[in-house]
């Protein structure tokens, strides 16, 4: 007899005498059951919900299929879990497990889907600070700025005895013709120049900035907004701050000084440095042919610009020799040689600051911070707000559930690929949602280790 066939199956290469068949009849299933933990990690520090208090809703509240909030916590997942476009969207309205996160498995209407799609999306990405006839939906830019810092400062149990803020200026290349978009001659592409403040992992500050400036441009009022926030909080806290020579500018220096802010920056070379530790690199130089490896000495010294700068300052200079070549590094600080040493400065502290590094290409690459297509700087500014939300998302997750996991330093890409993308079979009934997961799954104790701790902290 023929074998019976049926159209919706596909026949694939038999295996060990058996046929093999394929059919798209498998039922509702979802390929991010995991995302459950990063529903379970912002019910414990509130975040959807607190961001989702930044926006404004002058929509008829009859006649509103989908929340803000619910748009809000859609976006955010959805980049979470690496859908990057509105576009995106079309398809992950139906997910059910996004649908669990929302606290929404239908809509009120027969004919919508649970969630939003992407036009609906756009118009809150477009919203504006004053609402219009087709723009009801507006955000305050003030409050997103502040509930960044306030999540930072929640996620800590006591405050530290010392922190420090790292600054740093990025390219973020465009491809059309986007408000706000100029050549930069350094990154040789036209693009926005992002300011970021980072404290470690976590991101204080994400803002969209034109690119025909200068790096440090905008630093003050960050710094100045972000530790009058943190010292409400935290009065005694002594706080550094960090960056390249791109911020060794007077005005960022004097704020500081003005202010109780410690400061290490990098410091742009010039022949009059090079000049005050001539005697260290001499010495290295030395030392290098003796020995044939690279060699450094440290030059500790006072010093002053003929005028740009108010005051003389402390400098330290690495007198480094490598390759047969001189290598000399320095930066400015504010920190006294008796408090500090000049080698433990540049080694143990500044250098640090290249970690930062690795947190921009994490909210960049893994979270797509760089997607700033819309036509206008507010629309990309509130693009990139997403995009770092779902970064402290996943970074909550990582510090929550994650602390005693081979996760616990993982990257919001490998973490993402290892728990949130299960495949999962959801089964609803009229008394409970069952998602059934995959019984292969290589993670299932770290899984389960995160959710004890995530379900102990929203408690």
């Amino acid at each position: 007899m023929p074998t019976e066939c049926s159209a919706s199956l596909f026949e694939f290469a038999p295996v060990a005498g058996r046929q093999v068949v394929a059919g798209f009849d498998g039922g509702t299933i979802t390929s991010d059951a995991g995302a459950l933990l990063l529903g379970s990690t912002d019910r414990a520090i509130r975040m959807t919900e607190r961001f989702a208090g930044c926006f404004t809703d002058r929509r008829v509240p009859g006649l509103v299929e989908h929340s803000v909030r619910t748009m809000v916590m859609q976006r955010v997942f959805g980049i979470a879990l690496g859908y990057e476009d509105l576009t995106d969207h079309d398809e992950l309205r139906h997910d059910p497990v996004m649908a669990v996160l929302a606290d929404k498995l239908a809509a009120r209407r027969s004919d919508c889907a649970a969630l939003a799609g992407k036009s609906t999306l756009n118009r809150l990405e477009l919203s504006r600070v004053e609402p219009t006839r087709y723009h009801k939906i507006s955000h305050d830019a003030a409050s997103i700025e502040a509930l960044f810092v306030a999540l930072f400062l929640d996620a800590h149990r006591r405050a530290p005895e010392q922190i420090i803020l790292d600054l740093d200026a990025t390219d973020d290349p465009v491809h059309g013709h986007q408000e706000g978009r100029f050549f930069h001659g350094y990154y040789d592409c036209f693009c926005y120049l992002p300011l970021y403040v980072f404290c470690g992992r976590h991101l204080l500050a994400a803002k969209l900035r034109r690119s025909n400036i200068d790096a440090s441009a905008g630093a003050v009022e960050e710094t100045a907004r972000i530790v009058a926030q943190i010292r409400r909080r935290w009065p005694r806290v002594r706080i550094l701050l960090r960056a390249d020579s791109g911020f060794a500018r007077e005005a960022l220096m004097a704020w500081c000084e003005a202010n109780r802010v410690d400061f290490l920056f990098g410091l742009a070379r010039n022949d009059r440095l090079v000049e005050a530790i001539k005697t260290e690199l001499a010495e290295a130089a030395a030392e290098s042919a003796v020995t044939a490896k690279p060699a450094r000495r440290f030059g500790d010294f006072s010093w002053c610009t003929l005028e740009s700068w108010s005051r003389t300052r402390r400098v330290i200079g690495k007198a480094e020799w490598t390759g047969g070549d001189a290598n000399p590094r320095f930066v400015v600080t504010s920190l006294k040689p008796a408090e500090i040493g000049a080698r433990h400065l540049y080694e143990a502290v500044y250098c640090a600051r290249g970690e930062m590094e690795n947190r921009i290409k994490e909210c960049q690459l893994d979270l797509f911070a760089d997607r700033t297509s819309a036509a206008t700087m507010r629309a990309n500014q509130l693009r990139l707000w997403f995009a770092s939300m779902a970064y402290l998302l996943v970074g909550a997750l990582r510090r929550i559930g994650l602390a005693h996991t081979q996760f616990a330093q993982a990257t919001c890409r490998t973490i993402r690929l290892k728990l949130p993308k299960i495949g999962a079979l959801v089964r609803l009934s009229v008394r409970r949602v069952k998602i059934a997961m995959a019984s292969a799954c290589p993670w299932q104790h770290e899984f389960g280790l995160a959710h004890a701790l995530l379900a102990n902290a929203a408690r």
